[in-house]
């Protein structure tokens, strides 16, 4: 399994910010073929001082092949033109292997 990760930085309106994520752009993401999963994290501190973090959005797929043709596709084309309108100079995203997953 892969993952598409976004980390945003600290919006200067956060209303704003999480009413165009939630009613905007997250319906976009979850259009994307072959999204098996979306976790939204609200950051809400770090262990040592203050983090430049706003949120993390973690999308989960079977493989990098899933993850491209999602990416490729209009509505992964969709969501990336609507986040570079409303987030482009705050999101930094990169692409993981999950190795292990956990529950205790």
């Amino acid at each position: 399994m892969v993952k598409l990760i976004a980390l945003y930085g600290k919006p200067q309106n956060p209303e704003a910010f999480e009413k165009h994520h939630r009613e905007v752009h997250t319906p976009l993401v979850m259009n994307m073929p072959g999204l098996r999963k979306l976790e939204v994290s609200k950051v809400t501190g770090a262990p040592l001082g203050e983090t430049k973090y706003y949120m993390m959005v973690e999308m989960y797929f079977a493989d990098q092949n899933s993850l491209n043709a999602a990416m490729a596709s209009p509505q992964g084309r969709a969501a990336a033109k609507d986040l570079i309108g409303f987030a482009g100079n705050l999101v930094t995203m990169f692409h993981g292997e999950v190795h292990e997953e956990q529950t205790v």
